[in-house]
């Protein structure tokens, strides 16, 4: 019997029309995933927004190549003494503000890619959700890793993403064919292992958010894959 070329699934023996060689579910997340590549609205409003802040603290002082500590905390940085004492809208603001056009470029490049993918697998509200939470508590774990150090950036939320979508293939909650998630997993799985080490031997990145956010983005990744498996157990 004919198996479907992207899940791999029995198709069936008997169909009308022209003979298709994927399942109907893969053919209605392709026909998806065609509209949604014509816009990643979830991502683009994301990267609009960390290059609007960024602008908007060049407009107020701020140098391209980083703003001074009280700028930096003025538009919404993680500093402990500060979130500690009641500020947690810290934690999230913190994600939205760069130190300088390298930072913001290396993490809005990062995250264009990272995010149309995970828009595209996930789902543009579980991809919101995915990249908000593995922001905040990557700023959780720097803050509590390091809390007397001013830390800022979207690369812990960044790396949620990678983490969500490395456990979404792994546990088959994406309909890929396998070459295609050995694909996406044989670039995902370096790009974590290579920017960690770099994080661990070039002062100033802040490695604890980096880790907080992978662990967070694999275990909701891990979550969205299991209500998967629940709702396609369910038809």
């Amino acid at each position: 019997m004919a198996a479907c070329k992207r899940c791999g699934r029995e198709l069936p023996s008997f169909s009308f029309g022209e003979m298709s060689d994927v399942c109907s579910d893969c053919e209605r997340q392709v026909l998806t995933s065609r509209r949604v590549e014509a816009s990643f609205p979830v991502t683009t409003t994301i990267v609009v927004i960390n290059v609007l802040v960024f602008v908007a603290m060049m407009l107020s002082g701020a140098s391209l190549s980083g703003g001074t500590a009280v700028q930096l905390i003025r538009w919404g940085a993680n500093y402990g003494p500060l979130t500690l004492a009641g500020e947690w809208w810290r934690l999230l603001t913190s994600t939205f503000v760069h130190i300088g056009i390298v930072h913001l470029g290396i993490n809005m490049w990062c995250l264009w890619n990272l995010g149309r993918l995970a828009e595209l697998h996930l789902g543009r509200v579980q991809f919101a959700l995915v990249y908000i939470a593995s922001g905040v508590f990557a700023s959780l774990a720097s803050l509590l890793w390091h809390p007397q150090i001013l830390s800022a950036g979207a690369s812990g939320a960044v790396f949620g993403i990678a983490g969500a979508l490395i456990s979404a293939l792994r546990l088959g909650a994406v309909s890929l064919g396998r070459d295609e998630i050995k694909q996406q997993l044989n670039s995902l799985l370096p790009f974590c292992v290579y920017n960690l080490i770099i994080g661990a031997v070039v002062p100033g990145i802040d490695n604890a958010a980096h880790i907080g956010g992978l662990i967070a983005g694999l275990v909701l990744g891990a979550f969205l894959a299991m209500l998967s498996r629940q709702r396609q157990q369910g038809r």
